[in-house]
């Protein structure tokens, strides 16, 4: 059995809680199911909101983890509504990736003009922490934790963005079997979802990753991007077969 300490294989961050479980929440399922060791790192509490307080939003973050079933769920504690790009912030979740030494870092990207300026801002902190993870004679800045490299930088776009957004890869996480850890997980944050916006959310992850998922066959998916091809050793290793058009299957879109 995993110890405690044990490194984590992936680490997702956002800055609100309540941001990874609405973006990525089938993916970090469905990389526990699939016996990873995944980290959830919420770089502030989101308060204050109209509906919550701090203690209340902790405990539905704990609870949201809970049911996703992470080996590791913290909240850095940088401030909220004024979440800026600069060097204390990328010291602080830095730090928690030097702890944690993950191979994968996972973070949302894309501006959201309409809503909170801190999505845009936590896409830059992620981005620029990759490489301060690995600094060196710096240790005293990251809380005495050693320098780690990570391998892969991976993104969440945001669907709402402001612009189109381009990236050497993509890929579709295949949430089919975890599409009801996700929303149950979402649900836990009744401060911010109240039962008639909780509806419209649900409406909305089952519309977005019907899409997402449907472009590759999938009856729900999350799309994530890389600022790099993808590389293989074994080209026909990297596709499944296609799922076949049953009825517990979608058909088979654009064939």
């Amino acid at each position: 059995m995993p110890k405690a300490d044990d490194p984590l294989d992936i680490i997702f961050t956002a800055p609100h809680p309540d941001d990874l479980e609405i973006g990525c929440g089938g993916a970090i399922a469905k990389l526990v199911k699939q016996g990873h060791r995944v980290g959830m790192v919420h770089m502030t509490n989101g308060e204050p909101t109209p509906l919550g307080t701090p203690e209340t939003r902790h405990k539905e973050m704990l609870a949201a983890a809970d049911i996703l079933g992470v080996q590791v769920c913290e909240m850095i504690g940088l401030p909220n509504r004024v979440l800026m790009d600069g060097p204390e912030a990328r010291f602080a979740l830095a730090s928690v990736i030097r702890k944690y030494r993950p191979r994968i870092l996972v973070g949302i990207a894309g501006r959201t003009v309409a809503a909170s300026p801190d999505h845009y801002q936590a896409q830059l902190i992620t981005e620029a922490t990759r490489f301060y993870s690995q600094l060196t004679k710096w240790n005293d800045r990251f809380d005495g934790t050693e320098p780690h490299r990570v391998d892969h930088l991976i993104y969440r776009p945001i669907a709402r963005s402001a612009e189109m957004q381009l990236f050497p890869s993509q890929l579709v996480v295949d949430i089919s079997d975890t599409m009801d850890q996700k929303i149950a997980a979402v649900a836990c944050y009744k401060s911010q979802f109240p039962e008639e916006r909780f509806e419209r959310m649900k409406h909305y992850l089952q519309s977005l990753a019907g899409y997402e998922g449907g472009s590759c066959g999938f009856l729900y998916g999350e799309l994530y991007a890389v600022p790099r091809p993808i590389g293989v050793e074994d080209l026909t290793g990297l596709f499944a077969p296609w799922p076949e058009s049953t009825a517990s299957a979608p058909p088979r879109l654009g064939s």
